[in-house]
């Protein structure tokens, strides 16, 4: 019963949706209540509940760390510390006291924009610096696929940013708009398109493989 009534559920649960893709709302409907709309609010509240467990999964494997005193249990120590911070302040109403809350001036509105958004602002530049690095090491011209790839995107890198719009509308002042049309609007959108489709190919068969019970790894297994 432990593995066959959340498979039942599941199943149900993806069918009842998609059976309501294909169902006018008109025809959805039990007495005055639209089953569309009902079934996604369920999935609302299941997903905030989902939220709450991942939260409790994160103190307790840092509890454990931290009472254990693993290696590097500091920083399971400062996660828990700052999870407290942020967490206890915003709960509590601002009526209490103006320091709660989430609002302006608030100890949940200042430690974001002193400490959270800079430390944000911090991984972004440092990521720019792994990003070249990457670029550097894929983009060199070792056949003729690398090379088509090396100059297509130093055309979109010059194109990206004003010095090289600049340069390039020098050279003849239709070429920008050129690599926007043909590279960006053109090469770039159809590999776009063909990842996405890929992507709900993928999509679609773990849902199916979800609902059919082949796939049960929500279930801890």
């Amino acid at each position: 019963m432990r593995t066959t009534v959340p498979v039942i559920i599941a199943f149900l649960s993806g069918f009842a949706m998609i059976l309501l893709f294909f169902i006018s709302p008109e025809h959805s409907k039990i007495g005055t209540v639209e089953l569309e709309p009902e079934v996604l609010s369920w999935v609302t509240i299941v997903g905030g509940f989902t939220l709450l467990l991942g939260v409790v999964s994160i103190l307790r494997v840092n509890y454990v760390a931290v009472q254990r005193k693993k290696e590097g249990w500091i920083y399971n120590l400062a996660t828990l510390v700052s999870i407290f911070a942020m967490a206890i302040p915003a709960i509590l109403p601002e009526s209490w006291s103006p320091l709660l809350g989430t609002g302006t001036g608030s100890i949940y509105d200042w430690l974001f924009n002193n400490l959270d958004a800079p430390m944000m602002s911090t991984m972004f530049a440092m990521l720019a610096f792994y990003i070249a690095s990457a670029a550097f090491r894929a983009f060199r011209a070792r056949n003729a696929e690398a090379t088509l790839l090396l100059i297509t995107a130093a055309l979109v890198m010059l194109w990206r940013v004003p010095m090289g719009e600049m340069l390039l509308s020098g050279i003849h002042e239709s070429i920008p708009e050129k690599i926007n049309t043909y590279i960006m609007n053109g090469a770039n959108l159809a590999v776009q398109r063909g990842i996405l489709i890929g992507a709900a190919l993928g999509a679609a068969a773990m849902s199916l493989r979800i609902m059919l019970g082949i796939e049960r790894t929500y279930m801890g297994k």
